[in-house]
């Protein structure tokens, strides 16, 4: 794919996720329901949860990616109730054990249905791991050259190991984990009209996120 097309499609996300959230924070003020949020009272509820709150969180977060659920609104949602600090740790958390478990069920259990949902994509994918072992692993996580929730399922059935996927994983979906959660966290401020830092924080990391593929591809054609 050209640097064009790769510059087009990372735009083309970015500017979807920028409408879904400017429909967000309509929605909200005009029915109003700003009234209720309030980022103290939220943190106030999580916290007298106790330890329950970020273990349903990572275990709802856990289940997504087999469920074919998007992570992002999970993500965002961490900065939303554990502010960017700990809605990070418990977002790579969940979100690495789901990648996990996919990739488990793929290769231990259902290899024959993984298989069958990947077919034309898998030989590309076993291919790319053949000649770049985690490395691979690391370039799909900070770029999307395919779905994320088939490529857990991709990734069982080739021949990596499976604490290199999961340590390459960890690494590599951090930064896209970070800038979303960052951004996450100063959504309430946001619909209440107040421009935070920890917003111009995020939107520079999702920014700086969405174009990693067009570096990317830059780097690849000057190879």
């Amino acid at each position: 794919m050209s640097t064009g097309g790769s510059r087009r499609k990372s735009l083309v996300r970015l500017c979807i996720f920028i409408f879904a959230l400017a429909g967000v924070v309509i929605l909200i003020k005009l029915t109003n329901i700003d009234r209720y949020l309030e980022k103290e009272q939220l943190r106030d509820w999580i916290e007298g949860l106790g330890m329950w709150g970020p273990l349903v969180y990572i275990l709802l977060y856990s289940v997504t990616p087999s469920l074919f659920l998007p992570g992002t609104p999970m993500t965002v949602a961490a900065g939303l109730a554990f502010g960017p600090f700990y809605g990070t740790i418990f977002a790579i958390t969940g979100a690495t054990i789901g990648a996990s478990l996919a990739f488990l069920v793929a290769r231990y259990f259902a290899r024959k249905q993984a298989a069958n949902l990947l077919r034309g994509r898998l030989e590309a994918i076993d291919d790319g791991v053949k000649k770049k072992g985690w490395v691979f692993v690391a370039i799909t996580r900070l770029i999307p050259l395919f779905p994320f929730n088939l490529l857990n399922y991709a990734f069982g059935l080739t021949s990596i190991r499976f604490t290199h996927y999961v340590l390459a994983s960890f690494v590599f979906m951090l930064p896209g984990t970070t800038a979303y959660v960052v951004f996450g966290s100063s959504l309430l401020d946001l619909v209440k009209g107040r421009v935070t830092m920890e917003f111009f924080a995020g939107l520079a990391l999702v920014l700086a996120v969405s174009f990693v593929p067009v570096m990317y591809r830059r780097i690849q054609k000057k190879g």
